[in-house]
């Protein structure tokens, strides 16, 4: 049965950084791009990056660029997300997702996405 596991989240104070992995069994994950998604409590569900299948190229969400960075491994079948300069407005459930491309996931809304993790919370506070 396909699944994704995100793993990584926890505690950190602000200025901190975190490394996110998302995890696929089941299928194989080099045949997806592979979104980042956060929702925060009352708040819609945003995307904050999409990888492409080889890993070529990588979109943002503007709030983020230049302080996360994704990554995969296909050979691993993983996916990361290295976040740095971590701000309390980043504090979330991080869920990572395949998708046929990443043209079909943005800031605030997305389709075909046949697969979804249950999420990671980061929590970013002194």
């Amino acid at each position: 049965q396909p699944q994704l596991v995100e793993s990584g989240g926890g505690l950190v104070q602000p200025g901190g950084s975190l490394r996110l992995s998302c995890a696929a069994s089941g299928f194989t994950l080099k045949t997806y791009a592979i979104g980042w998604f956060r929702q925060a409590p009352g708040k819609e569900r945003e995307g904050v990056s999409c990888i492409d299948r080889n890993g070529g190229s990588v979109n943002y969400l503007d709030s983020v660029k230049g302080r996360f960075t994704s990554s995969r491994d296909n050979a691993k079948n993983t996916v990361y997300l290295q976040m740095n300069s971590l701000k309390p407005e980043d504090t979330a459930d991080y869920l990572c997702a395949a998708t046929y491309s990443c043209s079909n996931i943005g800031p605030s809304e997305y389709y075909g996405v046949p697969y979804w993790g249950k999420g990671t919370l980061v929590t970013v506070s002194s």
